[in-house]
């Protein structure tokens, strides 16, 4: 009971002077609104990038071509097609922990459907890249593995194509053509959204590696059975960097080379997704510990205002010791007083946080995310702060001498 007796006591000595402790608030208002705002967009960023790097797929690794020399002269790296179909099968069966090993070739391409038509990107692939990349199909089928051997005419389309080539026609069994060679449709993938770089990765074609090496692609793969590169896919992130080890001891092997620069890259991209991921988690936290620095200044106006208040309610204090009040009664009323006026502020602060954050994902694009964890860290920490500074305060008052605080004016 005597709990809820310092707290009406504390909202009372509040509301008797209602501007003066708005005011006093207001930095523990500001404090708190730009932590949670801080931490919310920057958390929005951290799961932006998250997403837009974990839609490459999880415990990737990429193999691309590497530098190669020719009559004595370095063409630098991708220049000439250094990878082949029967490295990515090598891969696939000989390197522990690789569960699909994916040779792609790509380019750019003019897509026409009936009066329609749209420039976009189109990838020769084999049936590994759908569970290399987890992207699955949404109306249709994928190609099955008779159409990849062949080569056969087929096109599996990304969203972004579907809708400008067809609108709201079912493009399945449509003819498209690419390059003046007729496709015929038989998917349609499911929308995978941008990439970490902005890319549209809807704004895409798929066709059979072979398919797109002789009809597409094809003056860029002169050498038989050349792809430009292969992703692979690990069971777990574990088997990566050991994975990345005997890729490349095998890699060099097939290719002969003996002392010399590999003519192959080997990048891990789970490592640059958390270091991406890492980054935007840091800039976060720089980002709510320079908003918490309004706290310690909200703090400091608490400390203030209750020493003006133990100042001025000094006979009060004196009349409440002299009646049978212990210092310890003192004490409690005023560092209740302090964290109630500084709890109210975190929750006002709460309130326009969020609503700053809701209101820049609107205005400028940015995304935000106010989670629940940073609403009770923001209000509790506000609490922290009113009983830190009005522990000084409330100890001053509860060491008054009841003789001394009733004959003063």
């Amino acid at each position: 009971m005597r709990l809820i007796e310092a707290i009406r006591s504390a909202l009372s000595a509040i509301t008797a002077n209602a501007l003066r402790s708005l005011l006093t608030m207001l930095g523990i208002v500001i404090g708190v609104a730009a932590v949670i705002a801080m931490v919310a967009i920057g958390s929005g960023a951290r799961n932006l990038v998250d997403q837009q790097i974990r839609s490459l797929g999880a415990n990737l690794a990429i193999v691309t071509p590497g530098n190669v020399t020719q009559g004595g002269a370095r063409l630098g790296a991708g220049q000439a097609s250094t990878l082949t179909n029967e490295d990515a099968e090598a891969i696939r069966h000989e390197v522990d922990g690789v569960v699909a090993a994916a040779p792609f070739v790509q380019g750019y391409a003019h897509v026409v459907a009936g009066g329609s038509n749209w420039g976009t990107r189109i990838y020769g692939i084999d049936l590994d890249w759908f569970s290399a990349r987890e992207w699955d199909v949404a109306d249709g089928r994928t190609f099955d593995p008779e159409e990849i051997r062949r080569g056969d005419i087929v096109v599996i389309l990304g969203q972004t194509v579907a809708r400008n080539l067809f609108s709201e026609e079912d493009p399945i069994d449509q003819i498209v053509r690419v390059r003046n060679v007729p496709f015929r449709v038989i998917g349609v993938m499911a929308p995978k959204g941008q990439s970490a770089f902005g890319q549209d990765q809807d704004d895409v074609i798929f066709v059979p590696l072979d398919a797109g090496r002789r009809r597409v692609i094809g003056r860029n793969y002169a050498k038989d059975g050349s792809v430009g590169s292969v992703f692979v896919k690990f069971a777990n992130e574990e088997d990566i960097e050991p994975g990345i080890e005997s890729m490349t001891e095998l890699l060099r092997q097939r290719h002969r080379i003996m002392g010399e620069e590999d003519d192959f890259s080997i990048r891990n991209l789970t490592e640059i997704a958390n270091t991406a991921s890492a980054s935007a988690n840091t800039l976060s936290m720089l980002l709510a510990a320079v908003a918490a620095v309004s706290l310690l200044v909200g703090g400091i106006g608490i400390m203030n205002i209750m020493l003006v208040s133990v100042t001025e309610r000094t006979r009060e204090i004196g009349l409440r010791l002299a009646v049978g009040a212990r210092p310890r009664d003192i004490l409690s009323q005023f560092l209740i007083e302090a964290t109630t006026l500084s709890t109210i502020g975190g929750a006002l602060g709460v309130g326009l946080g969020a609503g700053a954050a809701y209101l820049v994902a609107q205005l400028a694009g940015w995304p935000s995310l106010v989670s629940t964890n940073a609403i009770i860290l923001a209000v509790g920490f506000s609490a922290l702060v009113g009983i830190f500074f009005g522990f000084y305060p409330a100890q001053r008052a509860a060491r008054l001498d009841p003789i001394e605080a009733l004959r003063r004016e």
